[in-house]
C-alpha cells in the first residue's frame, strides 16, 4: 500500500508544493503565451490561423495524449511519470524560446503538449493517492487555488517579461521552475501505482484518438480562411472517423485506455460534461481578453497582465476553502452556482470596449467572474476523482484533464470564426470589440449550461467512507486508510 499523507505535516506541505509547481508550470504557460500573443504576432508574422495553431499545438497534444499518460502513472508509478514530464515540458520550453518562425514555434508547442499530458493528470493522481481520504478534498482544493494562482497571474507575470525582453521569456522562464519541480519529487513525494495493472499501456487507442482530435481541429481552425477545400474536408472526415473508432474500441477492447466503467457513474460523466463547457468558456474569453485589452484599451502587455489581478486574489483566498466547504455539504452547489456566477461575468465583460474605465468596465464582471471560477474549480475536481474508483485515479485525472483542454482546444479553434474573426482582422480594435461581445455571450451561455448539468450529480460524492477498505487490516486514528495500492 502506497505511503500515506496527513495534511498539516512537513510532507503534506512539500508534496503540495511539487504538485502545484508542476501543474501551475503548465497552467501558466498557457496564460503567459496568451499575453504574449500580439507580440509573437508582429515579430513573427502570424495570422490569426498562425496565432491558432500556436495555442491548439499545445493543447491538442495535451487533451491526445492525457489519457495514455494517467494509465503510464497508475502503470509505471505515477511519481516517475510525473518528473518524466516536467522533465519533458521544460526541454520543449527552451525548443519554444528558440523558436525563429512561426512554423517551428507551433512544433515546439506540440513538444510542450506532450510534457504537459504526462505531468499534469499525475499532479493530481499523486494527490487522491497519498493523501487520506479525509484530507483529499482539502488538498485538491488547495492544489486548485494555487494552481489557479498561476493561471490567474499569467497574464502580469507574461506582460512583465514581455515588456523586459521579449516574449521569448514566456518559455525560457519554465527552466528554473522544472529543475525545483524535479527536486522536490525526487526528495519528498512517496511513489504509488496500481499493481493490478499489467502488460502493456495502449498506445494504439491513443495515437487514434490524438488523430481523431487533430483531424477536427485542423478543420474548424483553417475552415474560415480555406473553406470548403479538399484538405479541409479531408481533415473533418479523418477526424470523425477516428473519434468513432475510438470510442468502439474503448467499448469493446481488451484492455481500452479509458475503462467504460467509468461512465457507468452519472455523477462521473455530468461533472465531466460541466468541465467541458466551463473550460470551453474559460478558454475562449481569456485568449480574446488579453487581445482586447492590448489592442482595443490600448493597454501595454503588463498593465492588461495587472487588470487580471482580482482574480489571483480571489483564487488564492478562496479555493481552498471552497473544496473544504464541498467536501462538508457536498459538492452540487458549487458545482450549479460557480458556472452561473463565471456566465454572469462573462456578460458583464462585455463592458469591456475602447474608452470604458478599469474600475466600472473592467473590474466588476473580473470580481463576480473570480467568485465564480473559485466556487467550483476544486468542487469538481474533486467530484471527478471521488466518483471513480482509486485504482483509476491516474485514468480519471487524465479523462477530466483531457475534458477540460478539449473544451479549450475547441473554443480556440471555433470561438474567432463564431465571433467573425478572421484573417488579419484581430489587430483593428472595431472588429476585435465586436467580436469580444458576441464571443461573450456564446461563452456565457455555455457556462450556464454547464451549471445546469451538476443537478443531477450526487451530493454525497465527497463523503469520505465509512468502512475500512477490505484489503487493509487497521486504520489510523482519524480516518479509514485510503484503496490505493503501492
Amino acid at each position: 500500500m502506497a505511503e500515506t499523507v496527513v495534511w498539516g505535516t512537513g510532507r503534506a506541505r512539500a508534496v503540495l508544493a511539487t504538485t502545484i509547481l508542476g501543474s501551475g508550470m503548465a497552467m501558466l504557460d498557457s496564460t503567459i503565451v496568451n499575453i504574449a500573443l500580439p507580440r509573437v504576432g508582429a515579430e513573427l508574422g502570424a495570422s490569426v490561423a498562425g496565432l491558432q495553431w500556436i495555442l491548439d499545438g499545445y493543447l491538442l497534444a495535451l487533451a491526445s495524449l492525457i489519457l495514455v499518460a494517467g494509465s503510464l502513472g497508475d502503470r509505471y508509478g505515477r511519481r516517475r511519470v510525473f518528473t518524466f514530464g516536467v522533465v519533458w515540458f521544460g526541454a520543449a520550453s527552451l525548443l519554444c524560446g528558440l523558436a525563429p518562425t512561426t512554423e517551428l514555434l507551433v512544433a515546439a508547442r506540440v513538444l510542450q503538449g506532450v510534457g504537459g499530458a504526462l505531468l499534469t493528470p499525475g499532479s493530481l493522481a499523486i494527490l487522491q493517492s497519498v493523501f487520506v481520504r479525509t484530507d483529499r478534498g482539502r488538498a485538491i482544493g488547495a492544489w486548485s487555488g494555487l494552481s489557479g494562482v498561476a493561471t490567474a497571474i499569467g497574464p502580469l507575470v507574461g506582460g512583465l517579461l514581455v515588456e523586459a525582453w521579449s516574449w521569448r521569456l514566456a518559455f525560457l522562464v519554465n527552466l528554473p521552475v522544472a529543475a525545483v519541480c524535479v527536486w522536490l519529487a525526487r526528495r519528498h513525494v512517496p511513489e504509488s501505482r496500481d499493481r493490478e495493472l499489467t502488460g502493456h499501456p495502449n498506445i494504439g487507442d491513443s495515437v487514434i484518438g490524438a488523430l481523431g482530435l487533430a483531424g477536427i481541429t485542423a478543420a474548424l481552425v483553417e475552415a474560415p480562411v480555406r473553406g470548403a477545400d479538399a484538405v479541409v474536408v479531408t481533415a473533418a472526415a479523418v477526424g470523425t472517423v477516428s473519434l468513432v473508432a475510438f470510442v468502439v474500441r474503448q467499448r469493446r477492447g481488451r484492455d481500452p485506455l479509458v475503462p467504460p466503467t467509468l461512465f457507468a457513474n452519472r455523477t462521473f460523466v455530468l461533472a465531466n460534461a460541466l468541465t467541458f463547457l466551463v473550460y470551453a468558456a474559460l478558454g475562449g474569453v481569456m485568449v480574446l481578453m488579453v487581445l482586447q485589452l492590448q489592442v482595443s484599451l490600448r493597454y501595454p502587455p503588463t498593465t492588461a497582465g495587472l487588470a487580471s489581478l482580482p482574480i489571483t486574489v480571489i483564487m488564492l483566498a478562496l479555493s481552498a476553502r471552497s473544496g473544504k466547504l464541498a467536501q462538508r455539504i457536498g459538492p452540487r452547489a458549487q458545482l450549479i452556482g460557480g458556472p452561473v456566477l463565471i456566465g454572469v461575468g462573462m456578460l458583464m465583460l462585455r463592458w469591456v470596449e475602447p474608452g470604458a474605465g478599469y474600475w466600472t468596465g473592467v473590474l466588476p464582471g473580473l470580481l463576480v467572474f473570480g467568485v465564480g471560477l473559485a466556487a467550483v474549480v476544486a468542487p469538481v475536481t474533486a467530484t471527478v476523482l471521488a466518483a471513480a474508483p482509486d485504482r483509476y485515479a491516474g485514468v480519471a485525472s487524465g479523462v477530466n484533464n483531457a475534458v477540460a483542454r478539449t473544451g479549450s482546444l475547441v473554443a480556440v479553434a471555433v470561438l474567432p470564426a463564431v465571433a467573425g474573426l478572421t484573417g488579419a482582422q484581430y489587430p483593428d480594435p472595431v472588429a476585435l470589440t465586436a467580436g469580444w461581445r458576441t464571443a461573450l455571450l456564446v461563452c456565457a451561455a455555455a457556462s450556464v449550461v454547464g451549471g445546469l448539468l451538476a443537478i443531477g450529480a450526487d451530493n454525497d460524492v465527497l463523503r469520505a467512507d465509512p468502512e475500512p477498505a477490505p484489503e487493509c487490516h487497521s486504520c489510523g486514528v482519524d480516518a479509514p486508510p485510503p484503496r490505493v495500492r503501492d
